[in-house]
């Protein structure tokens, strides 16, 4: 890292991908999500960075690194609106916004502790309800209505 006319450079990875638009306060929580904890690849991480859109966001760039689908849902549910490029040979070769699937699968915890999926060795199923300006989950098995703040992440 450098710094020019007061600003800080941070390195270009060279394969890799940056994770973008990702709010602030979720920021730790895609930490974990993705295990970067314990991870051995360059990562860098920037939080309570300026956001026309976001007013603040966090960035995190992990080099030679891929998400996998499943990885990438979780994030979705945490920082819906985040954006992934995907970097290659120093190259946006990829870029997309995450959206949340219209069903997640073994992603998170029904809220509901009647629910057969806490008492028996079954996945999790939720449908994805999108109403105005909030985003709910509804259990496949017993029909417990989530909202999207009090889901809970199983860790991978």
């Amino acid at each position: 890292m450098e710094k020019k006319n007061n600003q800080l450079i941070v390195n270009a990875i060279e394969n890799g991908m940056v994770l973008d638009h990702i709010p602030s306060e979720s920021i730790f929580e895609v930490i974990d999500i993705l295990g970067l904890s314990s991870c051995a690849n360059q990562i860098t991480i920037g939080i309570n960075l300026e956001s026309k859109s976001l007013g603040k966001k966090g960035i995190i760039k992990v080099a030679d690194r891929y998400f996998k689908n499943d990885e990438i849902n979780r994030i979705a549910l945490v920082a819906p609106k985040a954006t992934i490029n995907v970097i290659k040979d120093y190259k946006v070769v990829e870029k997309k916004t995450i959206s949340i699937p219209d069903e997640i699968e073994g992603l998170a915890k029904c809220s509901n502790p009647l629910c057969v999926t806490n008492n028996q060795a079954i996945k999790t199923k939720f449908k994805t309800v999108v109403k105005e300006n909030t985003i709910e989950f509804v259990c496949r098995y017993c029909e417990k209505t989530t909202d999207i703040k009090s889901l809970k992440i199983i860790p991978q």
